[in-house]
């Protein structure tokens, strides 16, 4: 993708931010989560014996999806009789369609789902319905053919991006930066729904705060450490009189892959903000002891999504307890001086 620069007001065209909640659920590790009202499809009278969970992965290489699993599994173990296979699908969407066909050829009775592309929503949610067995949405919403959503677990975007957005406003704010000296790097995968509400709830909340906002320079990405250090690189280029940076994005891979470049091409930390999403690759540099421009990071933990998500699948089957439409997770700001406190594993 190429890069291009925006205004204040443009924004990432992408779905609406997720909807109400409801109940709250408690969480494995960190915080709490929210679960909306039940979806329609999954109540039954409930199955004894052994349940057998396939979780379907994209980037499962990644830190944060390595933890998800470890939730899932833990979560399996906790409940007994329950098998979790984890699946990484990279970032290939017909490796997902295949993998799916796969977990029912061999009879899963329950499929969990982060797609690497929310296009295959009608496809997957078809066949899972056509084979009778009840598939979960994790991290990335899926929707049918008539837009009907597939039960969701994970975060809601819009509130992270708002909370990203407000620790930039006030770190920029004490630093005392200004905007004509500074432009803002806003870096992510474009066509994920997630990610777009991520990034304008970024906007949103900085530009409440500031009133004279930088100019904003928008990357797309494909949400990797290696493809944002890539695309930054043409950024610093052609913007080589810019003094102070700050870098918001999609996840801490795309963040802190900015924020290297920017140091990597002579731009010294204290002249950086970066507020990461994630929490997995900024806390790196604070285990380290190095200054560095990866100021702050929303911490989302894997672990408890993967723990929500086996334990409301098992749910269904084993209890017949409908799969509910969204259970969102809880997240937490921290940097390098509360991230251990906060329960931020770096690895």
């Amino acid at each position: 993708m190429t890069t291009k620069t925006s205004s204040r007001n443009s924004r990432w065209v992408g779905a609406s931010a997720v909807g109400a909640l409801a109940l709250l659920l408690a969480a494995c590790s960190s915080g709490q989560a929210e679960t909306a009202a039940p979806a329609d499809d999954g109540a039954g009278a409930g199955t004894s014996g052994a349940i057998s969970i396939v979780y379907l992965q994209k980037q499962g290489d990644q830190q944060y999806f390595v933890d998800q699993a470890d939730g899932a599994k833990a979560a399996a173990s906790e409940l007994g009789d329950v098998t979790v296979t984890v699946v990484n699908l990279g970032t290939d969407a017909n490796k997902a369609i295949s993998e799916l066909d796969a977990a029912i050829a061999q009879g899963a009775d329950g499929i969990v789902m982060v797609a690497p592309d929310q296009a295959i929503g009608p496809q997957v949610i078809d066949q899972a319905k056509q084979a009778g067995i009840p598939l979960l949405a994790s991290d990335d919403g899926l929707k049918a053919a008539d837009g009907t959503a597939a039960p969701f677990v994970g975060f809601n975007g819009t509130a992270m991006g708002n909370a990203v957005g407000e620790k930039a406003s006030e770190l920029y704010t004490a630093a005392g930066w200004a905007a004509a000296d500074t432009k803002i790097i806003a870096v992510g995968k474009a066509d994920l729904s997630v990610c777009v509400q991520r990034l304008e709830g970024a906007a949103d909340s900085f530009g409440e705060v500031v009133t004279d906002v930088p100019e904003t320079v928008e990357v797309g990405t494909d949400n990797s450490v290696t493809d944002a250090l890539n695309k930054a690189g043409a950024v610093v280029t052609a913007n080589q009189t810019v003094k102070n940076w700050i870098v918001w994005g999609c996840n801490d891979e795309s963040e802190t892959g900015v924020v290297t470049a920017l140091q990597n091409s002579g731009i010294a930390a204290a002249n950086i903000i970066g507020v990461g999403l994630g929490a997995n690759l900024t806390c790196k540099d604070w285990a380290a002891g190095q200054d560095t421009g990866n100021k702050a990071a929303l911490y989302i933990s894997g672990y408890d999504v993967g723990s929500a998500a086996v334990k409301a699948m098992v749910a269904q089957i084993r209890d017949g307890v409908a799969l509910p439409a969204e259970t969102i997770a809880d997240t937490h700001m921290v940097d390098k001086d509360n991230w251990e406190d906060e329960g931020v594993v770096c690895t």
